[in-house]
C-alpha cells in the first residue's frame, strides 16, 4: 500500500507530490448539454503513504458528510493543515450533484440511486455512466476509502460504521474510525463501499444523523474518526488511534432487527436514538386520532437503538427503529456511559 510520492493522475489531469488542487470534474450532462460537474479536492503529500478517498452525498439530501469532507479538504484536522501528509487525500464532498441541487435522495434522472450504480459502466444508464466516471478516476486508484451517509428522510442514526468485517483490510479501517457500533455486512450490490472493497480499495460507510441538515456534534465526532484513521495509517503525525470506550460488532442478522409498525397512526417514541432498551420495554406506542386504539412496540431483546423514526406518522410496515443486540459486558459499559450523561 502507498503512493510512494507518486503523481496522482486521472483522466484530464494530475496532481504532483506537494501540490493541492480544487476543481470541478465533469461526470455527465444536463438536458441542455451543460456539464454536470462534481467538486474535487486532491492533496498530494510530499512524503510516501496511502491514497485515501473521502466521499459524501451519494444521496443528495445527506448533508452531514458534506461538511466533514469539506472541512478536512479546506481546513485540515485539529486546527492544522494537511500540507505535510504522507500519501494522497482525494476529497469528494458531493458525489450526486443533480440530487444535491434538487435536495432529494436519488438522481432526478429516472429516480435512480447512484449508490446502487457502482462501479458503473461507460455505455449503460445515466447513473452508471456517472458512477463509472467517479469510480475509475477517483475511487479505484485509492488504497482505502470512507463514504459518509445519513439516515433517510424521517429517520436518524447514531454515528456508526458499516463494513465487511470478514475482510481483514476493511476491518482494520473500521476499527480505526473508532465508533461504538460496527455493523458487519458486505453491503448491497452496486453500493460504493461494496464495489470499492471488491475492487481492492477497502472502504467503510459511516452513518451519522439525519438528512437535510448539518448536525455539528456528529460532524465533530466524524472528524475525530477521520483523524483516528489517519493516525492508524500514518497519514498524519497524530499520536494514536482513538478508542471509543466500548465497542460492539454486529456480525449476524440475529443480532439486529428493524422494528416495524403493525398499525397505522401517530407514533409516540419513549426512547431516543442511542438509548439502551431492555427486553420487553415499550419503545413506542401507536395511536389513532382519537387516542382510543393503541398499539405498543416492545423490544424483543436488550440492545441499543442505532436508528429511530423522527416523522411520527406511520403506515403498517413502516420502520420505526433499528435495534442491535449487546453482550452483557457491553450493556454494563453503555449503562455506565448513560448514567454519567444523566449525572452531568
Amino acid at each position: 500500500m502507498g503512493t510512494s510520492g507518486a503523481t496522482f493522475t486521472f483522466q484530464g489531469g494530475a496532481v504532483a507530490p506537494g501540490e493541492s488542487k480544487n476543481f470541478r470534474y465533469t461526470v455527465s450532462e444536463t438536458y441542455l448539454g451543460d456539464a454536470v460537474r462534481i467538486p474535487v479536492t486532491i492533496i498530494n503529500g510530499k512524503k510516501p503513504g496511502p491514497s485515501v478517498f473521502l466521499s459524501a452525498a451519494a444521496h443528495g439530501d445527506e448533508l452531514n458528510g458534506v461538511e466533514v469532507v469539506r472541512e478536512i479538504a479546506q481546513t485540515g484536522l485539529s486546527g492544522g493543515d494537511l500540507t505535510d501528509i504522507s500519501g494522497t487525500l482525494v476529497c469528494l464532498p458531493v458525489l450526486n450533484v443533480p440530487a444535491f441541487i434538487a435536495q432529494q435522495r436519488y438522481l432526478p434522472i429516472y429516480d435512480r440511486d447512484l449508490n446502487r450504480s457502482f462501479p458503473g459502466s461507460e455505455s449503460s444508464t445515466s447513473s452508471k455512466r456517472m458512477a463509472h466516471r467517479i469510480f475509475t478516476n477517483f475511487i479505484a486508484p485509492c488504497d482505502l476509502g470512507v463514504d459518509f451517509h445519513t439516515s433517510t428522510r424521517g429517520r436518524t442514526n447514531v454515528v456508526h460504521v458499516r463494513a465487511d468485517m470478514t475482510d481483514e483490510a476493511v476491518a482494520r479501517l473500521a476499527h480505526a474510525f473508532a465508533t461504538n457500533v460496527i455493523i458487519s455486512s458486505d453491503g448491497p450490490t452496486g453500493s460504493l463501499r461494496r464495489e470499492a472493497s471488491d475492487a481492492g480499495t477497502p472502504t467503510i460507510t459511516v452513518e451519522m444523523g439525519k438528512a437535510h441538515r448539518f448536525q455539528r456534534p456528529l460532524i465533530d465526532r466524524a472528524l475525530e474518526g477521520v483523524e483516528s484513521v489517519f493516525a492508524e495509517f500514518e497519514i498524519t503525525d497524530a499520536e494514536q488511534v482513538r478508542w471509543p470506550g466500548w465497542r460492539t460488532v454486529i456480525a449476524t442478522s440475529e443480532d439486529k432487527t428493524w422494528l416495524r409498525a403493525d398499525a397505522g397512526g401517530l407514533v409516540d417514541m419513549h426512547f431516543e436514538q442511542g438509548a439502551l432498551v431492555h427486553e420487553g420495554d415499550v419503545i413506542c406506542t401507536i395511536t389513532d386520532p382519537f387516542l382510543v386504539d393503541t398499539e405498543s412496540v416492545t423490544a424483543p431483546f436488550t440492545g441499543l437503538l442505532v436508528g429511530v423514526l423522527e416523522n411520527p406518522l406511520v403506515y403498517p410496515g413502516n420502520p420505526i427503529c433499528h435495534l442491535v443486540k449487546l453482550t452483557d459486558r457491553t450493556k454494563r459499559a453503555v449503562q455506565l456511559d448513560q448514567d454519567a450523561v444523566d449525572r452531568s
